[in-house]
């Protein structure tokens, strides 16, 4: 792992803070479309959305455990709220949102980030794979039943930010992409779909979201559904898009912080904004690797500049031409794509399990376009298939010598991998005293206690006696405590 800068030291070198504002400036622009696109789906007004950013970005720079991660109202929040606003309405919105941000908070300072390290390698990989296909098919409709000339437009976008760093990167390829796009459309007065056709984004602040719904067990019963879904779905995202770019940069974060301050985060967006949030994993793709940003300047910048736009400057935000910003998010959709996953060669080096768990997260995940749900398929395939794997990992051998019998127990005895082993002695044929030896094994569960309580009964109904040995001090305690209980 590599040291990442840190913010006092941008803030002295004029290079590398230009840097970080111009990444900033680059995912708000990025950002803009899908924060729009997802109030739709949620319900509520753009503005709602839009100003929730504002506060979660802004929140998250100072809050937040992983420097340079993009927080916004996003597409799996949005899914999540939809169905309590289309029922109830959207005054149940903030209840629910205040509600899923005190779960949070409860997750991230209870340690309970850290069950992140069970997620397997394959299903990391599925998970960028399906991210990379997401965000590619949602850019397609910018590119159908479209004016001919999008496509050229299209093409000199994709032109300048493949070919640009080449030659300079002091500026993001990206913004210089859709600078140009958008003065050729406004200067040649191009009529084609523009930023303008999402949704309005102009007007001042809304202020504090007034609480429209009595605060009683009613009320609960109908939020905590999706206040529990909104919490969960939103940690999810959020830890994966840390882990995704704790990799990109090499650097580590605070997992626990994160969970906690994206509470805090959307407690505050649900009183100033509306709707929840969590990280915005394409738009932090183009932070960290288009715009090389590694400090929590640029999301501070993307929250400051969004707000500019949606107050002060919504009228240039409006020109910016659809089909740049789908050029952009098409090129980061192929860049996030792990290609080295997909080979053939490392396909069949790969183990068949692994590539059913990748492919089963990248399919999930496509049909429903919830990461969440496709995660959580996969990681729960990814741990059925390892307790198959392992059910037989245990080894029992056996040998006879002066009227004893002694068995010897090899490897970890856990639910999986124990229930077998009740077969594997033979009680009718041993000599009156048998030992088991452990010395090579170690006991992991109470479903493993039952069994050896099991072993000895059936012995003791041929008339031998059994003696465990060489069990070590946990497995010696574990069993200590649960034997003849079971």
């Amino acid at each position: 792992m590599t040291t990442a800068p840190t913010v006092l030291a941008v803030l002295r070198s004029p290079r590398a803070l230009t840097v970080e504002v111009l990444a900033g400036v680059v995912t708000t622009l990025a950002l803009i479309p899908e924060v729009i696109s997802f109030s739709v789906i949620a319900g509520v007004d753009p503005k709602v959305s839009l100003i929730a950013s504002v506060v979660l970005a802004i929140s998250m720079s100072f809050l937040g455990g992983r420097p340079a991660m993009i927080t916004a109202a996003a597409g799996a929040v949005a899914l999540v709220v939809a169905p309590l606003v289309k029922e109830h309405g959207v005054e149940y919105l903030l209840p629910a949102v205040v509600l899923a941000g005190l779960i949070q908070v409860l997750f991230g300072v209870t340690g309970l980030a850290r069950i992140m390290r069970f997620i397997p390698r394959s299903v990391m990989i599925g998970f960028v794979n399906a991210l990379g296909i997401l965000i590619f098919v949602a850019q397609v409709p910018h590119l159908l039943g479209v004016p001919w000339l999008v496509y050229p437009l299209f093409a000199l976008t994709v032109a300048i930010v493949l070919i640009l760093p080449r030659f300079t990167t002091a500026v993001p390829a990206p913004l210089v992409a859709i600078v140009v796009a958008t003065a050729i459309t406004a200067v040649a007065h191009l009529n084609l779909p523009t930023v303008a056709d999402q949704g309005a984004i102009g007007g001042g602040l809304p202020g504090i979201t007034p609480l429209l719904v009595p605060l009683n067990l009613e009320t609960l019963s109908i939020i905590w559904p999706t206040a529990l879904s909104v919490a969960f779905v939103g940690l999810m995202e959020t830890l994966l898009t840390a882990k995704l770019v704790d990799d990109i940069t090499d650097t580590r974060s605070n997992k626990g912080r994160e969970s906690w301050a994206l509470g805090i985060a959307n407690i505050l967006a649900g009183f100033y904004g509306g709707i929840a949030g969590c990280a915005m994993i394409g738009q932090t793709v183009v932070n960290v690797k288009l715009g090389r940003a590694r400090t929590r300047i640029s999301t501070f910048v993307a929250g400051v500049f969004l707000l500019l736009l949606v107050t002060v400057l919504s009228g240039v935000m409006e020109l910016i031409p659809m089909v740049a910003l789908a050029a952009v998010m098409m090129i980061v959709a192929i860049r996030t794509v792990d290609w080295h996953s997909v080979r053939p060669s490392t396909l069949r080096r790969m183990p068949l399990s692994e590539t059913l768990v990748m492919l089963t997260t990248v399919a999930i995940v496509v049909v429903t376009s919830n990461l969440a749900i496709g995660v959580a398929a996969g990681a729960v395939l990814a741990m059925v298939l390892f307790a198959r794997r392992v059910a037989h990992v245990a080894r029992v051998s056996r040998t006879e010598a002066d009227g004893r019998v002694r068995y010897t127990v090899s490897g970890p005895l856990f639910f999986g991998s124990s229930n077998d082993l009740v077969e594997q002695f033979s009680y009718a044929d041993d000599a009156a005293e048998v030992v088991i030896d452990f010395s090579a094994a170690q006991i992991w569960d109470a479903s493993t206690v039952a069994v050896l309580d099991s072993v000895q009964t059936k012995y003791a109904e041929h008339g031998c006696t059994v003696t465990f040995t060489g069990l070590d001090e946990r497995s010696t305690a574990l069993h200590g405590r649960l034997s003849g209980f079971l």
